[in-house]
């Protein structure tokens, strides 16, 4: 598979007649080091390309939204049916593999926006369990992209605003935007950190994406409602695309009023009233929108050791 990178490098990288755009090359660039490192393939090169420049009919159709899928339904069901079944164990044997995003408090989504040198963190097992796509490689980290996000805008009522995506460092970000003009726009850690915050405060869930083809590491992080995001849609379908932050929401009865505001704001279904507020740890993401949403305060994240490590940016660097 190293010796088909090499083959695009060569081909592609090295004529000038091909006239790739600046962010292109860079990305090859990218990838061919992957390649002599992890044995990143031609078909992980190809499936990154078409994910990134298309992103909005990509999602749409992986989705269902798009008009072509719907006229073809019968076909997609099976093709779901045995492409993206999990297996007893929980794991995926499907096109959902390698495309995982990792539930993290406001927090840890400011914390991976205001990164401020370039670091290399490989091999998270404990943190991010996946078959590859488990680095945080952030050349550039302060250049950060604005992008609307393609399940939002695959929807017909979408949830708003939609410039919502945060796509991290190089060259994710220079292909994004160099790509998608009317549709991306670089933004400081400031603003992201602005945009983290404002949607929080709308009660939708930051997931910090990794995913196989885009190099095996971390690259977005995507703000979430249930009602428009479609790795939320497959997790609840039974698609394992989403894992715990590593934490787990704790109520405090001495302080609750059972209003049920955290109930309405959780997106994983994950608080029950039943008398008084409890709170399901199997389902519970960690995600900690309900705790910042609670206005008496009597929700809190602790930590289940029961679930991956949590995603401490600044913790791992000093390590």
């Amino acid at each position: 598979m190293g010796y088909s990178m090499c083959s695009i490098i060569e081909i592609f990288y090295e004529n000038d007649k091909y006239m790739l755009k600046k962010s292109t090359k860079a990305f090859i660039r990218e990838a061919r080091r992957s390649a002599d490192n992890n044995g990143y393939s031609f078909i992980d090169f190809i499936h990154a390309y078409v994910y990134m420049r298309w992103p909005f009919l990509y999602i749409s159709i992986g989705k269902g939204d798009h008009p072509l899928v719907k006229k073809i339904k019968p076909v997609v069901r099976l093709f779901h049916k045995f492409r993206i079944t999990p297996n007893k164990d929980n794991s995926s044997d499907g096109v959902a593999e390698g495309y995982h995003g990792k539930a993290v408090p406001l927090e840890t989504a400011r914390q991976l926006v205001s990164v401020n040198q370039e670091i290399s963190l490989t091999n998270l097992e404990q943190v991010i369990p996946f078959d590859r796509a488990r680095d945080i490689i952030l050349r550039n980290p302060d250049h950060i992209v604005a992008m609307q996000c393609p399940c939002r805008k695959a929807k017909e009522h979408p949830c708003l605003p939609l410039d919502v995506c945060l796509i991290i460092g190089d060259p994710f970000a220079s292909f994004v935007l160099e790509h998608h003009p009317r549709t991306s726009r670089s933004i400081s850690p400031q603003e992201a950190r602005l945009i983290l915050k404002q949607e929080e405060a709308r009660g939708h869930v930051h997931h910090a994406f990794f995913k196989d083809a885009m190099l095996d590491r971390f690259y977005a992080i995507c703000n979430c409602c249930s009602c428009c995001c479609g790795a939320m849609q497959a997790h609840r379908n039974g698609t394992p695309m989403i894992i715990s932050s590593g934490f787990v929401a704790e109520v405090d009865h001495s302080i609750c009023v059972e209003c049920g505001l955290c109930k309405s704001v959780c997106q994983f279904d994950a608080i029950l009233v039943d008398g008084r507020i409890t709170v399901d740890s199997e389902t519970c993401m960690g995600c900690g929108v309900c705790v910042s949403n609670c206005p008496q305060g009597a929700l809190s994240l602790k930590r289940d050791h029961s679930k991956p490590s949590p995603l401490d940016v600044q913790q791992l660097v000093a390590q």
